[in-house]
């Protein structure tokens, strides 16, 4: 399971405020590199989200169409568009 956006985020924030609240330098260091890795966690998660989003808008629109047009959707959706298809 990956961690959302949300969660990704709210650990930055608080490993970012952890640093700028620390007196010893070797704690704000640590806190620094992990506010970076959230961050970076951050940026895939979101990446992720908008694919998922993506991918769960393009199957609602084929669901559509396919119903309507009867299964000839499929070849304009194939997962090898640079393969050619058998004629009917």
């Amino acid at each position: 399971m990956y961690p959302s956006a949300t969660l990704c985020r709210t650990q930055e924030t608080f490993h970012r405020d952890r640093a700028a609240g620390a007196s010893l330098a070797n704690v704000r260091v640590i806190a620094a590199a992990a506010a970076d890795a959230w961050r970076t966690e951050a940026l895939a998660a979101e990446r992720r989200e908008a694919r998922r989003d993506r991918t769960k808008t393009l199957a609602a629109v084929v669901a559509l169409r396919k119903d309507e047009s009867g299964g000839a959707l499929e070849r304009l959706t194939s997962e090898n568009p640079d393969r050619g298809f058998e004629s009917p």
